[in-house]
């Protein structure tokens, strides 16, 4: 895509997160008259960051919660990347990893479109819709059942 006349496009941001491992993303967008294109994920541009990730993702699930609905804490042995399409969530992260310098350590986050959390292997993760109902995605490195 060529950057057109009024096109603006951001690069990926990342925040590093007081929990090893765990990175706040802001994804690319690329925004016109027509609207927003979010770029949730891209190899090459993990990779220009120095962020690792799975060679390749195994699962995508989008979770329709409601209000007052709670998901997690899930903690399974698997990269995931999990952000929000559609409305706003809180979301907590506990370090649960044997030896880990930062085990213990809790950190609580707004999700809203555009913003991502890679969640390492271990580390909990769990959202609830805030204030009303959200839609939720999660990328894993391997399969999880039937489990959302």
């Amino acid at each position: 895509m060529s950057a057109q006349s009024g096109t603006r496009v951001r690069s990926l941001v990342v925040h590093r997160t007081a929990i090893e491992g765990l990175w706040h993303l802001e994804a690319k967008p690329v925004t016109d008259e027509r609207g927003t294109v979010r770029e949730l994920f891209r190899l090459s541009g993990y990779t220009e960051l120095g962020i690792g990730v799975p060679e390749r993702w195994s699962q995508l699930n989008l979770t329709w919660t409601g209000q007052g609905g709670i998901r997690g804490l899930h903690g399974e042995a698997m990269t995931k990347l999990v952000g929000v399409a559609h409305g706003q969530a809180y979301g907590v992260y506990l370090d649960t990893r044997a030896g880990s310098p930062t085990r213990g350590t809790v950190v609580t986050t707004t999700l809203t479109p555009g913003h991502q959390m890679l969640v390492p292997p271990g580390v909990c993760n769990g959202f609830k819709p805030s204030p009303t109902a959200a839609a939720n995605t999660c990328t894993a490195s391997t399969p999880n059942g039937d489990q959302t």
